[in-house]
Order: C-alpha cells, then sequence, then structure tokens
C-alpha cells in the first residue's frame, strides 16, 4: 500500500516520538546505573521528596552530582540524558549558555579555581525510580538554565517550568565576541512589537518601564498576570505569523514528543486566546520586557540587567508545572 506525504510525514512523526520517549527513560537509567552508590546516593531523592521543586536560576549553592563528580563514562551518561530531553535546537542552547561561564569568568576576573562561574558546575538530580509505569523526574540546574523533567514511566508528561537565561546577551568582546545565545528570542520580539500600528502598541504596552525581572521568578507555582496586552485575535495576518513564528522558539526547545504536546495544550486552549504584553524600550540596548500569555501558558523574556545585556526567560504551564494536574489524575486511576 503506497503511502501519500501526509501520512508517511505524520508516521514519521509519532515513531520520532515513541522512540524520544523510550529514549528518555533508557537514557536515565543508564545514567543511574553508571554512578557508585555514594554518588547514587547524591544524585537521587524520593520522588515526592520537596527538593523536585526547589528550582532556581541563579549562581547558588544546588543539590545533586555536578561534571566534577563524574568519570567520563559518567559524564557521556548525563549527556546523552541531556541530550534525550530536549530538542537539537534546545540542547545546543544549553551548552551556550553553559559555555557563556567561561566569558564571565574573564569578564568579572574571577580566580582560576572559582567555581562561581564555573560550565562544570551543573547539577543533575533524578527524583523517584525510572521504570515503566510509574511517575519520577529529573533536573538539569545551574546559571541561567534550569530543566525540570517529569515522566509517567517512557513518557515526558512535563518539561515545565523551565529557564534559559543568558549573560551576556551578546558577548561583547573576546574571543567569542558577537555570539547572541537567545538571538532569536530578542529579535522576533522587537519585530512583533514594532510591527504593531500606534493603536494596537497602546493595548499592547503595560508600562514604558520593563520589571527588573521575569515577574514568575522561581515560584512553585505561576499565576496569571496582568495586564493581558493585545490578543491574538487583534493583529493582522503577517502580525499573527510573527507571533506564532516567536512562540514556536520556545516550544521547540523540548524534545519532539513533549514540544508536539505543548504545542496541542495551547491550542486546545485556544491560541485565540494568546496574548502579547510589552514593557520598555522598542529599540535594542535599553531595558525591555514582553510576555505571551494564555488560559494555560505564561512566556516571559526579560533584558534589564547589565545595561540590557543580560537576557532572562521562562516557559510555565498555569495549569500544569511539574506535571501536578497529571499526576492527580494518574494517582486517581492508580487508586480507583
Amino acid at each position: 500500500m503506497k503511502l501519500t506525504t501526509l501520512t508517511f510525514l505524520l508516521l514519521s512523526s509519532s515513531l520520532l516520538a515513541h522512540a524520544q520517549k523510550k529514549e528518555v527513560l533508557k537514557n536515565t537509567q543508564n545514567f543511574l546505573s553508571t554512578l557508585t552508590p555514594e554518588l547514587k546516593s547524591q544524585a537521587q531523592y524520593p520522588f515526592d521528596d520537596a527538593e523536585r521543586f526547589n528550582w532556581n536560576f541563579v549562581p547558588i549553592k544546588r543539590n545533586g552530582l555536578t561534571y566534577y563528580d563524574f568519570s567520563d563514562k559518567q559524564r557521556d551518561a548525563a549527556t546523552s540524558l541531556l541530550k534525550a530531553s530536549l530538542s537539537e535546537q534546545g540542547y545546543q542552547k544549553a551548552m551556550a549558555i553553559v559555555n557563556l561561564e567561561n566569558v564571565l569568568m574573564v569578564v568579572e576576573k574571577q580566580a582560576p579555581d572559582s567555581r562561581y562561574r564555573d560550565p562544570l558546575n551543573y547539577h543533575f538530580t533524578v527524583f523517584g525510580e525510572p521504570v515503566e509505569g510509574k511517575p519520577w523526574a529529573w533536573r538539569f540546574e545551574g546559571h541561567h538554565v534550569a530543566l525540570n523533567f517529569t515522566s509517567i514511566g517512557d513518557e515526558v508528561v512535563s518539561s515545565t517550568p523551565s529557564f534559559f537565561g543568558s549573560n551576556p546577551g551578546i558577548v561583547k568582546e573576546g574571543e567569542s565576541k558577537g555570539i547572541e545565545v537567545l538571538k532569536e528570542e530578542t529579535k522576533l520580539g522587537f519585530e512583533l512589537i514594532n510591527a504593531l500600528s500606534a493603536d494596537q502598541r497602546a493595548t499592547a504596552i503595560f508600562s514604558e518601564k520593563a520589571p527588573a525581572e521575569i515577574i514568575s521568578g522561581n515560584k512553585r507555582e505561576a499565576v496569571p498576570l496582568t495586564p493581558d496586552g493585545i490578543s491574538f485575535k487583534a493583529l493582522g495576518k503577517e502580525q499573527q505569523v510573527l507571533f506564532l513564528k516567536l512562540l514556536d522558539v520556545y516550544v521547540k526547545n523540548y524534545s519532539f514528543g513533549f514540544s508536539k504536546k505543548l504545542m496541542d495544550k495551547i491550542k486546545n486552549a485556544g491560541i485565540e486566546n494568546l496574548h502579547f504584553a510589552w514593557a520598555g524600550s522598542l529599540a535594542p540596548g535599553l531595558a525591555n520586557y514582553y510576555r505571551i500569555q494564555g488560559p494555560m501558558l505564561l512566556i516571559e523574556y526579560d533584558n534589564t540587567q547589565n545595561n540590557a545585556n543580560h537576557v532572562h526567560t521562562t516557559v510555565r504551564d498555569l495549569k500544569d508545572d511539574f506535571a501536578e494536574d497529571i499526576l492527580r489524575e494518574h494517582y486517581a486511576k492508580e487508586h480507583k
């Protein structure tokens, strides 16, 4: 039987998503199997431990294992787990942010043995036992990267809250001059706000001054923010295309399976119910902020620190961060 192009693409996408689901579970099991009992006791917590919600994106003391703790085999296993949990775009972005620690070490004149700015000082933590049919989770976290993944067996059911930041936003000097890790997030945001008419901007812009930080911070539960800004329905066709391009930049950081799942949730809640809100400068070089928000989604972008050369971005599921709603359903079915 001949497959149509569309059928082939849908089948290929389904097979890819299934393979990636299995890959995350397999790579987590493999990672844990490489650890000594002592290392495993530092890397693994019970699934219901409060530590699972202890996430942050600034340089603080953290729990879990870092690259310093690993042998070559363990490091390879940890890296494979991270790659399996993200899209290629998301993985490259995470690694580029990690490598900016080398730039900051020079810019801030850190001591060579300081771990305050250190590309090896990123932590791997697993919660629960990664086995078929059971809930478990894992986290990759350090300065400017905070990624939380929750699974039931081989299915990743949540990849939020997630955070990507970039300091500097654009590297101004040295061997890495010109690198801009979150370039698309910045460029498309400015393109969208400047594509609006004066009347549309009056609705979208809620403040001439950008907030000093993403408003949702590292709270366990994010809440809807006000004002809403301009709705997707109020945009022209070309403006809507820009809006969706910007949305895609964030959604496509995750593995294919979860990216599709998240986009399906956004569509089910109604693309027409999404809003875009802006604060601060309409041109690069001065402090600016924007957010995309809908019934179940909050995306924030903030570039205010270091003379507007220090970007923070986050994606929150307003209904299901850490898969809490999905887990309630799972436990209710198990109990039944």
